[in-house]
């Protein structure tokens, strides 16, 4: 993430990312034949839509304006389609909750706003538990990690 952006800017775009996320566990709930499952996916992605309501609130705080980048510039697929088996979609998950938190660390020390940098290391540590569901429910699954 370049250091030349404004905190708006590393916003909006964590925005985006939020939206993408979002629509990835949608598109991960509807290819889920058991309810159990699709239920969890569904619950994500409302969590991530949480997430964007709180970075938005960090625009809106000082009078700032919403405007977020596109989100249709990230996938909104899951790599692999439908022919993935559940263990592949739970690695899948992982990967992508990894690269979440990889973002908000490294916005974290982008942004010089302090109340902002705390909303951030709040959202890196809700991304970290996403992984972790999807470690145990990994664990649950084949026996251990």
């Amino acid at each position: 993430m370049s250091e030349d952006r404004s905190d708006d800017e590393l916003l909006e775009f964590a925005i985006a990312r939020e939206i993408q996320a979002h629509r990835f566990y949608l598109a991960l709930a509807a290819q889920m034949d058991d309810l159990q499952t699709r239920a969890i996916f569904e619950d994500l992605a409302k969590e991530e839509l949480e997430h964007k309501a709180a970075l938005e609130l960090e625009l809106m705080k000082d009078g700032r304006v919403v405007n977020t980048w596109p989100a249709d510039e990230f996938e909104t697929e899951f790599e692999g389609g439908a022919d993935m088996n559940y263990r592949e979609v739970l690695l899948l998950g992982m990967q992508k909750e990894e690269v979440s938190f990889a973002l908000y660390v490294e916005l974290l020390m982008a942004v010089k706003d302090y109340e902002t940098r705390k909303v951030l290391l709040a959202l890196a540590d809700a991304e970290l538990g996403h992984k972790r569901r999807f470690e145990l429910e990994y664990a649950n699954v084949t026996g251990g990690l």
